[in-house]
């Protein structure tokens, strides 16, 4: 059954560092996903832990290394997107992790063009723009760890009379 689900989105380093902010923001309010929370946040080795958490145990130690060190060198925005089946629908609009493989229309097919082949020569991360959730669960456990409850908000949009 269709639901109304809560995801994170993170916009890494590099959309930052690229000015792409407003455009990949622009692309999910186009889509009809509320923004129900956002803020600007410097990773550290702490935080990195603790959302990727399984990252080193499911591709290894240098994967995470790499990854987490990324995360860090610069501002992260995260924001939690609020609509019907936002988890498989973010997804869906975010692209294959590996932008070179991500069709066009999609935010890493349109913006990113590393590939895994690339990264794994150079030892460096995918530089693919963007973080999104990999299933309901796991957005609920991103949500709590990246936003306090008092960071949510719960309003109308004058697109919802027509969406829901």
């Amino acid at each position: 059954m269709a639901a109304l689900e809560r995801t994170l989105v993170l916009l890494k380093p590099d959309a930052v560092a690229r000015g792409l902010v407003g455009k990949i923001l622009q692309r999910f309010e186009e889509a009809g996903l509320k923004v129900v929370g956002t803020k600007m946040v410097q990773m550290d080795a702490d935080l990195a832990k603790r959302h990727y958490f399984d990252l080193e145990e499911r591709f290894g130690k240098s994967v995470f290394d790499v990854t987490a060190n990324f995360m860090q060198t610069g501002p992260v925005i995260a924001y939690v997107f609020e609509g019907v089946e936002a988890v498989a629908n973010v997804r869906r609009m975010v692209g294959s992790t590996f932008p070179n493989q991500a069709p066009p229309g999609t935010i890493r097919g349109d913006f990113a063009h590393t590939s895994k082949a690339y990264t794994e020569e150079k030892g460096t991360v995918a530089a693919n723009l963007i973080h999104a959730s990999g299933n309901v669960e796991e957005a609920a456990y991103e949500v709590d760890l990246w936003f306090d409850k008092s960071e949510l908000f719960d309003y109308q949009t004058v697109a919802e009379r027509f969406l829901f």
